[in-house]
């Protein structure tokens, strides 16, 4: 075959890229070709911080590119009309792709083999590059995914990943028209502000951060990643979901490092594959329940804006919220917070909490995303629907002195130790305009369970 092309979506990295691959064994020319997709901004997906963030990604691939030899070809409009005139422009005979597991990506592809075999091409979905195993690779008996995580660990543990790949040392691309590298403000499909502490994007600042990860902070994990204030997690989900780092490479390498700390990584990467495992299988949970509780959510305008603004009186819910304005991203176990004081504490509908999360996370993804707010909502996976994680105690636990508060909560620096998680109990003139709780204190779970009939 002449030619073949590589149609990056979620994989926007040179290094174990499988589509990469998988074209340059197909022809001897490729093409590497990104659509800006004009129908995903329709959707309201393409974000500004996930935008300045593909802009970034796209930039640093198409720089890896050239260094090949080679060149990132970008056009924009529809997808599939878009890949299927390159091909033709091209010659290439086949279009390899990484498989997706959204409504909206399983869709694409249904009309992206439907216009390629209609002009005689062929398309190649290729597994395991988004994710470390792939949706539907195992299986519970008698069922199509696995809804309870632990049974699927363990599967997943045992299953064989595919051997990492290197880069392409080089490139030869056919002649074909490109735009320019688009900027993040050609890419977003709205107005919005972006928060002011973005990281850099692209898969070259991704290894900076795997390899500053690896060497001084992957030891500890295991003891130290619910600590609020520590910020000892890794934050290359923005990296895993632009698909500038691998996850089989980062599993891989995980797992050569041993102990504790690489297994409790390791285990984070499984919940990963869980959550697109299962919308792969069950595609409308991206907006519907998973497992329909008939909730009747509550419906308070002026809380659901306190809660996005970080005013809602409990401060290590606020500190979570601003943290996310201003960052695009948020420490994992404040998002366990902050979702569950919408969802349980306000009981207002999780959809407007994963919206807002959509409107502003950098890694924002939409199994990861939906399923684990659906999770702590009560409608997801979650074997024990009615937990509820106290704001108070769980800010006790993971922010005990309230380092974390203060960093977030400027109004509240002046408060020492653990006195700043309450501040409804401190003179007005220490508060600093700090605002009332939206609920009562000692009412975190008041409506949760008077509206599924607990109390």
């Amino acid at each position: 075959m002449d030619a073949a092309i590589a149609l990056f979506t979620a994989d926007l990295r040179l290094s174990d890229n499988p589509v990469l691959r998988g074209a340059v064994r197909a022809g001897r020319r490729v093409v590497p070709l990104f659509v800006v997709d004009e129908g995903l901004a329709a959707t309201g997906f393409a974000v500004p911080n996930r935008a300045a963030f593909l802009a970034d990604c796209l930039a640093d691939l198409d720089a890896g590119l050239r260094e090949r030899g080679g060149r990132l070809v970008v056009r924009r409009g529809d997808v599939v009309e878009e890949t299927c005139r390159v091909a033709a422009e091209t010659g290439a005979g086949e279009v390899h792709l990484a498989g997706g597991v959204s409504g909206f990506a399983l869709r694409r592809e249904e009309r992206l083999r439907a216009a390629l075999e209609a002009d005689g091409r062929g398309l190649r979905v290729h597994d395991a590059v988004i994710t470390a195993v792939a949706p539907g690779a195992v299986l519970p008996a008698g069922r199509d995914h696995f809804a309870v995580f632990t049974p699927y660990f363990r599967r997943w543990s045992a299953e064989a990943l595919r051997p990492v790949a290197d880069a392409p040392r080089a490139l030869r691309v056919p002649a074909a028209h490109s735009e320019p590298l688009p900027s993040a403000a050609a890419l977003t499909g709205r107005p919005g502000t972006l928060s002011p502490a973005l990281p850099e994007g692209g898969e070259r600042a991704g290894r900076r951060r795997l390899d500053a990860w690896r060497r001084g902070g992957m030891a500890g994990y295991a003891d130290r990643h619910d600590d609020l204030a520590g910020d000892a997690t890794s934050r290359l989900s923005p990296y895993l979901h632009f698909g500038c780092l691998s996850p089989v490479e980062l599993v891989t390498r995980a797992r050569a490092g041993r102990g504790e700390g690489a297994e409790a990584f390791v285990r984070q990467l499984a919940w990963r594959d869980f959550h697109h495992q299962l919308l792969a299988a069950r595609p409308d949970a991206s907006w519907h329940d998973y497992r329909p509780r008939h909730d009747r959510w509550y419906e308070d305008a002026g809380e659901l804006a306190a809660w996005r603004a970080g005013r809602t009186g409990y401060p290590v819910v606020d500190a979570a919220m601003r943290q996310l304005a201003h960052e695009g991203w948020m420490h994992n176990r404040a998002r366990l917070l902050a979702a569950g004081f919408l969802a349980k504490t306000l009981y207002l509908d999780w959809r407007a909490g994963a919206r807002h999360f959509l409107d502003l996370l950098v890694d924002g993804d939409v199994a990861n995303n939906q399923l684990n707010w659906q999770w702590v909502a009560g409608t997801g996976s979650d074997t024990r629907p009615n937990r509820v994680l106290n704001p108070l105690t769980q800010a006790r636990r993971y922010d005990p002195e309230g380092e974390y508060v203060r960093r977030w909560v400027p109004e509240l620096r002046g408060v020492a130790g653990r006195a700043v998680h309450e501040p409804w109990r401190l003179p007005d003139r220490d508060r600093r305009g700090y605002p009332e709780p939206v609920v009562e204190p000692g009412d975190t779970a008041g409506r949760f369970r008077r509206g599924r009939g607990l109390v």
